[in-house]
Order: structure tokens, then C-alpha cells, then sequence
């Protein structure tokens, strides 16, 4: 009994250590194997054969595109204005034992380096430029750190802006500008319309005033003519003017009577009298 329970003993040790000794590995990615503490060599996908308690497999590392958020951070622009943007990597391990052996921790390296990076790059640049300028940012980004992560063995596919606004304060300030900004356009154009309305009263009232200079005129030379046919045909110097003045003064009294403040009119008994009365005679 003792020798067949050895026997079991060491069939199970045997297929435990065959066990050890085979490592299937998955599509899209790659082990580690560390010999005796150090690396040495990298297993593909598939079956693998390795030293039981010799070799180690410490590390498994996706081939896959990985997709790494950036968080949101402020970025001050070259104008002194606060933003905040925020960034996504998409990147791919080429070599995984740089990955593994070339840094600490591969995602929060990139993390940083995309974060200073970008800081770097919207410090240059006004916040207008910045506002409008992502694919710049992006090209530029992708150069400033493209180098530094291959030589962790990690390919930088690309990286996009996810959002880059303007801080809570500065938004509210731009709010403010913009409707002060809509205040003065109003105010202009406000401004423009009553001059121009300013400009065609006085044009009109300068037409009108030069209209009813000529009427004078036309007026004052037909009554100039009129005494003058009246003198031509009645011979006398002050009955024509008498006639002329009459004729104007019943003209004004049937005015002045329909007028609304008039409530009585009195007729003179003497209406030649009255006349040249006007004339001081």
C-alpha cells in the first residue's frame, strides 16, 4: 500500500509539473517568462513549453488597441485664460518586455506625458486659437510624445480632444462680453437710425423752407403784377393797393372766423376806412 500510494504520488506530481510546463497562450496576447528572476523570453500566442519552477510567467500583456482616457485637467492659455481639456490614447504594445521592464507603470506614464505635454502646447496658444484649433493640438501632441513612449516598446496609434471649454468662470466672463459686445452693436445701430432720421427731418424741413421761399417769391410777384394790371386799368396810385389790401384783409377774417378759438367776429361798418387805416392814411 505504501509503494503504490509513492506510485500516486508521483503520477500526480508528474502531471502537475507537465501541467507547469505547458502555457496556452490566447489570441491578442503575449506572457513574460523570467527564469530563475530574469527575463527571458516572450511567449506568442498558442502552445508554449517552459521549465517547470524554473521559468515563471509574472506578466500577461494585451496585443490589443488599448484605449486610455486622460483625465480632464485646467490649462491656462497664453492670454491668461483657464480652460479645461481632457484627451483619449489610443496605443499598442509592441514590444511587451519594454513595456513591462522599461517602466513602472506604462498607463500612468502616458497619462502624464499627455497631460504636460498638452499643457505645453496650449500654453502657446491664445484661447481663441485653442478653441479652434484641435487637429493642430492633436499633430502636435502626437509628435511631442510619439518618441518617448517607443522606447517602452508602445506604439501611439493616435490621440484625439475629447473636450477643451473654457473654465466656469471664464465662460460666464465670455457671456457677459458677448451680450455687452450685442449691447453696444444695438446701441450703434440705434444711434445710426435716429441720426439718419435727424438728417432727413432737417433735409426736409430745409426743402420745405426753400419751397416756401420760392412761394413767397411767386406770391410777391403776382401780386406786384396784379397792382400793376389793377393801376393800368383803374389809373389811380392808391385804389389799386386799397383793392389788394381788402382782398387780403376779408381773406383773413374768413380764416380768423373758422378758426377754433374764435367764438365772436365783428365786421368793421367802414371796411375802406379800415383799410386805409392799414395804409396810415
Amino acid at each position: 500500500m505504501e509503494g503504490l500510494s509513492v506510485v500516486l504520488a508521483l503520477v500526480v506530481l508528474v502531471i502537475i509539473t507537465i501541467g507547469m510546463g505547458v502555457r496556452i497562450v490566447p489570441q491578442g496576447s503575449k506572457h513574460i517568462v523570467q527564469r530563475l528572476g530574469k527575463y527571458h523570453s516572450t511567449l506568442n500566442p498558442g502552445m508554449n513549453i517552459i521549465i517547470p519552477y524554473v521559468d515563471q510567467v509574472p506578466y500577461k500583456i494585451t496585443t490589443k488597441d488599448i484605449v486610455l482616457d486622460i483625465p480632464s485637467q485646467e490649462v491656462i492659455t497664453e492670454d491668461n485664460a483657464t480652460i479645461i481639456a481632457n484627451a483619449v490614447a489610443y496605443i499598442n504594445i509592441v514590444s511587451p518586455e519594454k513595456a513591462v521592464y522599461g517602466v513602472e507603470d506604462y498607463e500612468i506614464a502616458i497619462q502624464n506625458l499627455v497631460q504636460t505635454a498638452l499643457r505645453s502646447i496650449v500654453g502657446e496658444m491664445s484661447l481663441d486659437s485653442a478653441l479652434s484649433s484641435r487637429d493642430m493640438i492633436k499633430a502636435k501632441l502626437k509628435e511631442a510624445i510619439s518618441d518617448d513612449i517607443a522606447d517602452w516598446g508602445i506604439n501611439l496609434k493616435t490621440v484625439e480632444i475629447q473636450d477643451i471649454n473654457p473654465s466656469a468662470t471664464m465662460q460666464k466672463a465670455m457671456e457677459e462680453q458677448a451680450a455687452a459686445e450685442r449691447q453696444r452693436r444695438a446701441t450703434v445701430t440705434r444711434a445710426e437710425g435716429e441720426k439718419q432720421a435727424a438728417i432727413l427731418e432737417a433735409d426736409g424741413r430745409l426743402e420745405a423752407s426753400k419751397r416756401d421761399a420760392k412761394a413767397q417769391v411767386v406770391l410777391a410777384d403776382a401780386s406786384r403784377e396784379a397792382i400793376e394790371r389793377v393801376t393800368q386799368a383803374i389809373g389811380e396810385k392808391e385804389l389799386p393797393v386799397m383793392y389788394l389790401l381788402g382782398e387780403r384783409y376779408i381773406n383773413a377774417l374768413e380764416e380768423l372766423s373758422t378758426s377754433d378759438n374764435a367764438k365772436n367776429l365783428i365786421f368793421p361798418a367802414d371796411l375802406p376806412h379800415a383799410v386805409k387805416g392799414l395804409l396810415n392814411r
